[in-house]
């Protein structure tokens, strides 16, 4: 199902965060590479990276070690990696900022009225510490993480539940991503979907995407929408 009779009624806006609202992809590369490094394993360039984020850390490093967007490493490999990785993003993640117009935009979204949630498949661990240090943080009024439910995008399950915590019907709650996850969980819970161009989404154009709007920016999306 596809939204495209604008202005949009909505009442709610969930908004996904690894290239969507953070440049976090320098932060992740550096890791991964750190990573790579402790395993004895050469360098891989931030471009191809780059191309591996959007379906959460585990993916990322599992994408690192096999150079495929699919595979299964070695389990004691994995297994060996995910620490390393974790310490060094630790270290690395409070690098990461905003994008431009991201600060204005959710400010504009807020005065408004519309209430905001973050949806990533990060884990907790990570998010919180994030939105924290990237001033992010007081703009939401739930924030779903990778671990928070038993599902994650592109599961509709956490588009439901924000939904649920909002006390809006789904149809009313508006999807910001950058990423094929994002638009697969929009569809499937029946929410509308707009798309940035600027994030990770594995390399390819958003504009490739089931999205009803491509947004250059967050305050992009007020003129098609209209709060309820």
């Amino acid at each position: 199902m596809s939204f495209n009779n604008f202005p949009l009624p909505i009442s709610a806006i969930v908004l996904d965060l690894d290239g969507t609202l953070l440049h976090s992809a320098p932060e992740l590369a550096e890791a991964a590479n750190r990573m790579l490094r402790d395993l004895g394993r050469p360098a891989v360039s931030q471009e191809l990276l780059m191309s591996y984020i959007g379906n959460g850390i585990s993916w990322l490093v599992k994408r690192a070690l096999t150079g495929d967007m699919h595979a299964e490493p070695d389990a004691a490999l994995f297994d060996k990696a995910m620490p390393f990785f974790d310490r060094h993003y630790t270290e690395l993640l409070s690098r990461s900022k905003p994008y431009p117009g991201v600060m204005p935009g959710l400010k504009a979204m807020q005065d408004a009225g519309f209430k905001l949630g973050c949806i990533t498949n990060k884990s907790s661990r990570y998010t919180g510490p994030l939105l924290k240090s990237s001033g992010l943080a007081p703009y939401f009024s739930i924030v779903v993480s990778g671990d928070t439910l038993p599902e994650k995008k592109q599961h509709p399950l956490p588009l439901l539940h924000s939904a649920k915590f909002f006390g809006v019907p789904v149809d009313k709650m508006l999807m910001i991503g950058d990423s094929l996850s994002d638009t697969l969980a929009a569809r499937a819970a029946g929410c509308p979907v707009f798309g940035v161009p600027y994030g990770y989404n594995h390399g390819k154009p958003v504009e490739d995407l089931d999205v009803d709007a491509v947004i250059a920016n967050l305050s992009a999306a007020l003129p098609l929408i209209k709060h309820i």
